[in-house]
């Protein structure tokens, strides 16, 4: 089956919505959101800290927000990134407001601002401790009111369109490949269909479950930037994988791990270890407070010298009632697992969080590949550099979903829909074995980046991931090549890609920078094993 929309949006967080709102409301063309499960599942949802920006201009200004994000990001941020995302930050927000969005407030009525890590201010809005959540669920309400939105729920995007599906060869060096927008699997008829779009927007999420542990759902796997891969488009930065340092620690929940949000500890929450003592001192003069991939190797460092599988998060100094009502979720999350926070400390591991790396674009949400846009979390924009400052991820696709509508708008009466694109080859079958055999490597995958690609890497760590991920991929291509594209095969071969890629460019990167810390070159002042 062959469908046409002139602005096809594949991933609906809040970079997908709020691109997709934006471009519907122009009413220049008919716009497709395609979810790969429902609407309502998405990362943006797990985000529970809150989203930054310079609201208070008597004590906060750009300037610190955009040093904060730099000395965050280990001085390779973009700086033409970071300024545009931290100027037009408050724009950001009174977009979201206007669509729907609470953030709690003051009795005066004025923003109730959080402080977190890498932060000199308090420019933290948040919505209790489940702010993403908010910010879905006030971007579905205004999506599913948008009459020019078409909403495809539970639709697998398999591979996007490009010159290569036409019988011409496109190689990395190829100039001016194009996009003609995506081959998807309809649930309904578990047929692929071909949907030709003039614009496509890849707003695909990260790729957390690559790892063993991760705060992201099981959807997070990698999808809009191995499609952009295979297709040929430029990635950069995939090394720069961000492990949150507060995981709640619960023996038998992977995927997700309930996130202990940042913001507990820029309330007052103290790192120690079982016993009761302190060791962030012994890392960094900020303490608790400092960035996350200081945190997350300084608690690393400290569960393998003494053996532990967690270390704790206190926050039984401060006031019980104040705990409860700033962090309810987390509260009645602790609380039935018998741990009551307000007299007893929380268990927390490192576990894989967030990606800073992605599909390289410009500062207009561009790709390499001419039609293509890539927003959130799949893109790389620079303006996280080597480690992303909290809350900075949710702003930052907001406002690059704002610019990719405005320049997509601005070009599409350039681009026409390529009618001469073939539908999908749908041949093959898929038995009981090999799905036993996919679910099979995907825990393996899992295992192999948890174990050589983790918070700290060495070469012999990283070459042998390199060894087993090849392995997994020719026999994974192989398969795929033989039996029908599902769901769970096309996840297969889409996290073997972002897998590869975040070894190979790790191994690429010839000293410890940001969230990469290798053992081989190590920059900091105590050792790490």
């Amino acid at each position: 089956m062959i469908r046409k929309f002139d602005f096809l949006v594949i991933g609906s967080g809040v970079a997908g919505m709020s691109y997709a709102l934006q471009v519907a409301a122009a009413g220049k063309g008919k716009v497709a959101l395609v979810c790969k499960t429902t609407v309502e599942e998405a990362n943006t949802a797990k985000a529970q800290g809150g989203i930054a920006s310079v609201t208070d201009l008597k004590v906060d200004d750009f300037e610190k927000h955009i040093r904060d994000t730099i000395v965050a990001g280990d001085y390779i941020s973009n700086s033409s990134a970071v300024e545009q995302v931290v100027r037009n930050a408050p724009d950001g927000i009174r977009r979201l407001l206007q669509w729907g969005v609470n953030f709690d407030k003051c009795a005066d009525g004025s923003f109730d601002l959080h402080r977190e890590g890498g932060h000199s201010e308090f420019r933290i809005l948040h919505h209790a401790d489940d702010t993403g959540y908010e910010i879905q669920r006030g971007l579905i309400e205004a999506v599913r009111q948008c009459p020019g939105i078409t909403l495809l729920e539970n639709h697998f995007a398999v591979e996007i369109i490009t010159q290569h599906h036409l019988g011409i060869e496109v190689t990395r060096r190829t100039p001016d490949i194009e996009c003609y927008g995506a081959y998807v699997i309809d649930p309904d008829t578990k047929k692929i269909d071909t949907i030709l779009s003039r614009v496509t927007v890849l707003a695909t999420g990260g790729c957390g479950a690559v790892y063993a542990s991760t705060t992201n759902p099981d959807i997070a796997t990698g999808d809009g930037i191995a499609m952009a891969y295979r297709a040929k488009a430029t990635v950069r930065d995939m090394e720069f994988i961000q492990f949150h340092p507060t995981a709640l620690h619960h023996h038998g929940e992977t995927h997700p791990a309930y996130l202990i949000t940042e913001a507990m500890r820029g309330y007052g929450g103290i790192l120690r270890l079982p016993n009761g003592e302190e060791f962030m001192q012994k890392y960094d003069k900020r303490l608790s407070l400092a960035p996350r991939d200081i945190v997350a190797r300084a608690i690393d460092k400290e569960m393998k010298k003494h053996g532990l599988d967690h270390v704790c998060l206190d926050v039984t100094h401060k006031d019980p009632e104040e705990t409860k009502r700033h962090f309810p979720n987390i509260y009645a999350k602790c609380l039935s697992m018998g741990i009551d926070i307000t007299r007893q400390y929380i268990p927390v591991a490192p576990c894989a969080h967030y990606l800073c790396g992605g599909i390289a674009v410009d500062l207009n949400a561009c790709s390499s590949i001419r039609r293509l846009y890539a927003i959130g979390e799949c893109s790389r924009t620079g303006l996280h550099g080597g480690n992303r400052l909290a809350s900075n991820s949710l702003i930052e696709a907001v406002v690059y979903a704002e610019a990719a509508a405005r320049h997509s708008l601005e070009h599409i009466a350039e681009y026409a829909f390529n009618e001469d694109v073939p539908e999908w080859n749908d041949e093959g079958t898929l038995s009981n074995e090999e799905k036993v055999l996919i679910a099979q490597d995907v825990r393996e995958v899992g295992q192999i980046m948890s174990s050589y690609v983790g918070i700290v890497r060495s070469d012999l760590r990283l070459k042998r991931a390199w060894t087993r991920l090849d392995l997994l991929y020719e026999e994974t291509e192989e398969l795929f090549k033989r039996v029908k594209a599902t769901k769970d095969i096309c996840e297969l071969r889409n996290m073997i890609n972002v897998g590869y890629l975040i070894t190979r460019q790790a191994i690429e990167r010839k000293e410890s920078r940001g969230l990469h810390y290798t053992t081989d070159y190590p920059k900091h002042a105590y050792d790490q094993n």
